[in-house]
């Protein structure tokens, strides 16, 4: 491990965040010496950022706990553009008003864990419609047109993916990342910014907003990125075959939010308390060090943690009493999903689809064919089975994690 010697980074290595640094040297010595503003850039392409970006907005609570200054960047301006890192196709065009709706429902998330206010340390947010929504395309093409040339931009993964592919890739989405470089080169002028962080995919486009900065303006920023973090079963981050798991209340409930966390992988355990929760080093080493069924204990202070910072100290106590009186009592807690039972009886396919368990009749049934589907703990392996509803709730499972009640009308 590197003897670094500012508190930032080195509690930015000790949790498992860093994975490129531009100038490790440079930002240690300045990061011990001054406040370090610093930002990563959100676009708003939904009204809920997901589990996906929860490392990068811890990341900025890490950076305020070791006496920085986080910037969030909400992308008012790039979302209109679209990111093309990582994808296949061009992003759907959104209305202006649905953006700035998106803005707000996110900012929710980051008012949990970020302290917003106007001291040295206090975190900010602001939008780069301000000054890109402001540019003439000619303006844009004088001042740092220049200083990007095509064939290095060929070379960046997010166009090589696409070219790679023969999936088309519009001249709009090639601008992004000069849009991004200028960004960081605004923040510095603004702002005072020395510092973009994001994951590992952004590597070329922080690297093009330090470049332009220092050959516009002969200043020194730097650039952090974060391991590209999967499961350890090689699964994306925050992705689920239920969809995506959405830190916004009204976007995925608390109680599937705390179910996501208690369902890691036991390999998995350690490195999400120390990205994810505040609690102590030695604490973690304690909890990852738990063997066979205990490591279950350690899950549930995951669960408990996140949901904790993500929805609040009710959100995580609700979540916890519901898995308690499920996994333990074998009752019926408030928070599972429920479905409400039209006509007194449904059949268990449909009862999967309708609680979420299945995304199809098709899935659902290769469910029930696999052993995974329970009624009220029994196991059903007919796809015509119909569990029937007089005035009582009825248990329906998919596997031994997922739990949900069918309800009477």
């Amino acid at each position: 491990m590197t003897q670094y010697q500012s508190t930032l980074l080195r509690l930015l290595e000790e949790r498992g965040y860093i994975h490129q640094l531009t100038d490790a040297e440079g930002l240690d010595k300045l990061a011990s010496a001054d406040v370090v503003p610093g930002y990563i850039g959100f676009d708003a392409t939904a009204p809920s950022l997901h589990v996906g970006s929860l490392v990068q907005i811890m990341m900025l609570r890490r950076l305020q706990q070791a006496g920085h200054k986080p910037v969030v960047l909400m992308g008012g301006g790039t979302t209109r553009i679209g990111d093309p890192t990582g994808r296949d196709e061009s992003r759907k065009m959104l209305s202006d008003q649905t953006i700035e709706d998106n803005i707000a429902s996110i900012r929710r998330v980051f008012d949990k864990l970020l302290t917003f206010g106007d001291g040295p340390t206090d975190a900010v947010m602001v939008n780069n419609h301000d000054w890109l929504g402001k540019l003439g395309y000619i303006e844009l093409l004088q001042e740092v047109g220049t200083h990007f040339t095509v064939n290095r931009m060929l070379t960046f993964d997010s166009v090589k993916l696409r070219l790679d592919r023969e999936q088309p890739m519009t001249f709009l989405e090639f601008n992004y990342m000069i849009l991004q470089g200028y960004d960081f080169r605004h923040l510095n002028k603004a702002m005072g910014v020395r510092l973009q962080m994001g994951g590992s995919d952004q590597w070329g486009n922080i690297v093009n907003g330090i470049e332009l900065t220092r050959r516009k303006d002969g200043k020194e920023v730097f650039g952090l990125t974060t391991p590209l973090l999967t499961t350890a079963d090689g699964k994306k981050m925050g992705k689920t075959a239920a969809g995506a798991v959405w830190l916004n209340e009204d976007a995925l409930p608390a109680w599937d939010f705390w179910q996501y966390w208690r369902n890691a992988d036991d390999r998995d355990v350690g490195k999400f308390l120390r990205l994810f929760t505040d609690l102590p080093l030695d604490e973690i080493a304690r909890l990852e060090a738990l063997q066979g069924s205990e490591i279950n204990a350690a899950k549930v202070v995951l669960a408990n943690e996140v949901t904790r910072l993500v929805r609040g100290e009710e959100a995580a106590r609700a979540a916890e009493s519901t898995a308690a009186a499920t996994f333990a009592g074998g009752g019926l807690g408030e928070d599972l999903p429920s479905l409400v039972v039209e006509g007194g009886d449904i059949s268990i396919v449909d009862a999967l689809v309708g609680l979420g368990f299945a995304a199809s009749r098709g899935e659902a049934k290769r469910l029930v064919a696999g052993g995974g589907a329970r009624v009220d703990g029994a196991s059903v392996t007919d796809e015509s089975h119909r569990i029937v509803l007089t005035d009582n709730e009825i248990r329906v499972s998919s596997g031994k994690k997922k739990h949900g009640v069918l309800r009477p009308r």
